[in-house]
């Protein structure tokens, strides 16, 4: 363990941004859904409706875990019950990018080479993220206590918050060891925590009690905060991050620095003619991940339109709740109303995968992997436009297979398929200029300022998502929402559709990643 203060130090300084940036992020969510419960549903009654008729619903029981009781308390941390699925992959990727990648890059080897102990570089990493995820709890549970909530039931949430980060970033330390890649990891990773997710929900939709407790998202949501709690879940989970972590610190002093315990597998002889360009390579890059996320939000659109039905029918009556609704997803019905919300969601999703399509060209360069291929024929602009292709691309395949799968439950429910699978496809695919702001904007930055350009692509996003999920029910100044580009997004299931934001807005996207194209083609390449 020698040298692990040392790498604690190195880690909280890369880390001096990012860390506070989704910590604090993470901790307001809980709160601020609280408030909002109290004041939209302030009556018992109302609050008995509201749960029976919609947080019973299988759907939302399966998308974000059981309800125990219809408290104010109760409603807001099952609300906020994906975020056990957040912090765990955030948990996850902080280790791996600690662990793995330091390894893949050669800077482990180098940091090895001094007075450095071989358990040191995987706990520095495991604390840093052990630290933050406990912060990250407690500071939940304060703003839980600070909206009048009892404090057992708040100290309880939180810590289902932060051990469910801290079990899967044992889960990342396991990860790393198993595999001599950074990307390998994460895929091994996001794949346990994505069993993990399914099993629960799959547990929660059935009512099968037995199921749920299969998984550790599971034991997270069964601590019952404000509904007479239950700590032993919480022993749980702190005794699998214990068992895992031990399991990878065994592992890491059993291989060789820069291998994994897991061989690789070989390729083929000879590359095959799709390989021949940049078109080729990037699709290689790109199509595990594309595919991934078309399927995941795929499923959630699934689930969100099976739920629209009971969604209105909860809200039926409140007209708080309904101008409420009407401001965030429409006008027409507020069953559309909560898709066109739920939609734009999925849209920030999407722009999650073209961020990541986009950042690739980042890794790519780093690892020096970009270097030989543009020492070729290839030029600087052909081998971007091959990754941007499917980062602008890919964003709307996902957004129309989404819609169109919403669309389906949804119609299946209310017996109208044939006509509410276009009308939520189009909904959908109205977000996508939207996000080609955001990808363009990652372009511009990765040709400009390339060293910031991964925190400072995902800070955009987290804003967006937080203008987004806050900014109607704070009613924040018009001028800060503005800031997000899906505030200009058009309600297609509100009526008309005017054609002059959406040009905008691709207009702006035109003009980011044209800037984007002209700075990369002018700048030094980085290692």
């Amino acid at each position: 363990m020698t040298g692990t203060r040392h790498l604690v130090r190195l880690i909280l300084r890369r880390d001096r941004v990012l860390l506070p940036i989704w910590v604090l992020l993470i901790a307001v969510l809980p709160a601020s859904y609280a408030e909002t419960y109290a004041g939209l549903y302030p009556t018992a009654a109302q609050r008995a409706e509201y749960a029976a008729s919609t947080a019973g619903n299988p759907s939302v029981e399966a998308l974000l875990g059981p309800a125990y009781g219809d408290s104010v308390g109760a409603l807001a941390a099952q609300r906020s019950g994906l975020l056990h699925l957040i912090v765990g992959l955030i948990s996850l990727l902080v280790v791996v990018r600690h662990t793995r990648t330091e390894e893949e890059a050669g800077r482990r080897e180098l940091l090895g080479a001094t007075v450095l102990g071989r358990y040191a570089g995987l706990a520095a990493a495991l604390l840093v993220t052990y630290a933050a995820d406990l912060l990250l709890g407690l500071f939940v549970a304060g703003g839980l206590v600070a909206t009048g909530l009892p404090a057992a039931g708040s100290l309880a949430f939180g810590l289902s918050v932060a051990l469910a980060g801290a079990v899967f970033a044992t889960v990342g330390a396991l990860a790393a060891q198993l595999t001599e890649s950074a990307g390998g990891a994460r895929g091994l990773g996001v794949a346990a925590l994505g069993a993990a997710y399914l099993v629960r929900l799959a547990g929660d939709a059935a009512g099968t009690e037995w199921l749920s407790r299969l998984s550790p998202l599971g034991w997270a949501q069964r601590t019952h905060p404000y509904v007479g709690e239950r700590w032993w879940p919480l022993a749980l989970l702190a005794g699998l991050a214990a068992l895992v972590g031990a399991v990878a610190f065994r592992l890491s002093v059993r291989r060789d620095l820069g291998a994994g315990v897991l061989p690789p597998r070989l390729g083929p002889a000879a590359a095959g003619p799709a390989l021949a360009g940049p078109w080729g390579l990037a699709w290689r890059l790109n199509r595990v991940a594309l595919l991934g996320w078309t399927v995941g939000s795929a499923a959630l659109g699934a689930v969100l339109g099976g739920a629209a039905e009971a969604a209105g029918d909860a809200v039926d009556g409140n007209e708080t709740v309904a101008r409420l609704m009407e401001r965030l997803g429409g006008s027409t019905s507020i069953a559309e109303a909560y898709l066109g919300t739920t939609l734009s969601i999925v849209a920030l999703a999407a722009a999650g995968y073209g961020i990541q399509a986009v950042l690739r060209m980042r890794t790519e360069e780093t690892a020096q992997r970009a270097e030989p291929v543009l020492a070729t024929g290839t030029s600087r602009s052909r081998w971007l436009l091959g990754h941007l292709a499917f980062a602008l691309l890919g964003p709307a395949v996902m957004l129309a297979v989404t819609g169109a799968v919403t669309g389906l439950a949804y119609g299946l429910s209310s017996s109208d398929v044939t006509g509410k699978v276009p009308r939520l496809a189009g909904a959908a695919l109205a977000h996508v200029p939207a996000v080609w702001v955001l990808v363009a904007l990652a372009v511009l930055l990765f040709g400009l300022l390339p060293r910031i350009s991964v925190g400072a692509a995902w800070a955009a996003l987290a804003g967006c998502l937080l203008l987004g999920q806050l900014g109607a029910v704070l009613e924040l100044s018009q001028w800060l929402l503005d800031l997000s580009p899906f505030t200009h997004t058009p309600q297609v299931l509100g009526g008309s559709v005017p054609a002059t934001p959406l040009l905008a807005l691709a207009g702006t996207a035109a003009a980011l990643t044209t800037a984007g194209l002209l700075t990369f083609r002018r700048r030094d390449l980085s290692g």
